[in-house]
């Protein structure tokens, strides 16, 4: 039993005759142009530079952080009368290693009460830095008792301020 219908031989010898479909060569990545390739290294080469830029901001900054995280503990043994006397002296020497980590020792360690004031007043981002003068000319040296809940919080704010935004010279 022959199942496969018999063709004419012409037929037979047309199907024969037939290749297969041609696929075209797949598109290739690489531009066409070497300008586009050029734009393309470009662009590379200023994302990598943007990468490493903001990883060096990210890692000069450290102490920046470092110094929030112990303010943020600053600011709430300011709040107890147990610990306040103590955590006003925390944040004066916060503020000394803070600029001490930033700038130059010898621009930095020996400056005291005004001058300190006014130094901390002229690299930061305050508008008078009043807290810090009253508090570098007469409350560093008086008992904690005297100062108020709000000088406390208007120093805490001031130096949070001035760690978050002192203006190192390059």
């Amino acid at each position: 039993m022959d199942t496969e219908p018999k063709l004419d031989p012409i037929t037979e010898m047309a199907l024969r005759s037939l290749k297969d479909i041609a696929v075209p060569a797949p598109v290739s990545w690489m531009p066409q142009t070497w300008g586009w390739l050029i734009v393309a290294l470009l662009l590379l080469s200023a994302i990598l530079l943007w990468c490493a830029l903001a990883y060096r901001r990210w890692r000069k900054n450290a102490y920046r952080r470092e110094a929030l995280k112990h303010l943020e503990a600053i600011e709430v043994a300011v709040r107890d009368a147990d610990k306040r006397a103590r955590a006003l002296r925390d944040l004066g020497e916060l503020l000394k290693r803070t600029a001490l980590a930033a700038w130059p020792r010898t621009d930095v360690a020996a400056t005291s009460g005004l001058a300190w004031a006014a130094f901390l007043v002229e690299h930061g981002n305050m508008k008078n830095g009043e807290a810090f003068q009253r508090f570098f000319d007469d409350l560093e040296y008086q008992a904690a008792t005297l100062v108020s809940t709000e000088v406390e919080g208007e120093l805490v704010r001031d130096a949070r301020r001035w760690i978050e935004g002192h203006h190192v010279p390059a």
